[in-house]
């Protein structure tokens, strides 16, 4: 019983650490804008690959994400201030595209599937979804997790598996209806809202690479 407990208590802090630097509802309408043009079943298949790449993402860095930064010697700054580029660029051409909402439920072309298609892991599985944070969160845990005994650390890394899938299990429900809400909202407001989502893009771009550059900056000064 006392294992039992121990364990649902690491899945319950697992996730609550996850949550922060994910956060699937806020990202769902960060995200609206690369995926308002697909049917609702392309949205759903959009959403579940999304979803899976996340999954990897999250379960790659649990098992063998700090030996990978080891063996490229990569620091998590560096991975922050590459993709906080990149979302910027596209926060910015999100911000000058002349799409209007009333075009948001026509179907898609196949070029249009293809280019959705290309950018369903990098960048919006990674790192707008499950990023350097995210990465930082599990490594945090999973070097937590570590135990006296083999059994114990692999109930530990157990507990934060569970805690990844469920929090992948809530990034496909955001992502995969966030046109109900917007549909609540009626053509401008679905507009204002992508409008204000480009935005945020460009911003959570600026701040991913901001907390890179500090990171970067905070290393060199503890280098002796």
């Amino acid at each position: 019983m006392e294992n039992a407990l121990t364990f649902l208590n690491l899945v319950f802090v697992g996730f609550i650490a996850l949550f922060p630097p994910v956060n699937p509802v806020g990202t769902a309408f960060v995200v609206e804008p690369f995926l308002h043009r697909l049917t609702l079943a392309e949205r759903r298949g959009a959403a579940a690959k999304i979803t899976f790449y996340c999954f990897c993402v999250c379960t790659g860095a649990l098992l063998i994400g700090s030996w990978i930064f080891q063996f490229f010697g990569i620091s998590l700054p560096v991975v922050q201030i590459a993709g906080g580029i990149l979302i910027c660029q596209m926060g910015w051409n999100l911000l000058g595209s002349n799409d209007s909402s009333k075009n948001s439920h026509e179907a898609s072309s196949p070029g249009q599937e293809k280019e959705t298609e290309d950018i369903l892991f990098y960048p919006l599985a990674f790192p707008m979804t499950t990023g350097a944070g995210t990465i930082s969160v599990i490594l945090t845990l999973s070097a937590h997790s570590e135990a006296e005994n083999l059994s114990s650390h692999l109930v530990n890394l157990s507990a934060i598996f569970v805690a990844i899938v469920i929090m992948c299990a809530l990034i496909y429900i955001c992502y995969a209806f966030t046109p109900a809400l917007l549909g609540r909202l009626g053509a401008r407001g679905e507009q204002v809202v992508n409008r204000l989502s480009a935005y945020l893009v460009f911003c959570v771009g600026i701040q991913i690479a901001t907390t890179g550059i500090a990171g970067l900056i905070k290393g060199f000064h503890a280098t002796p």
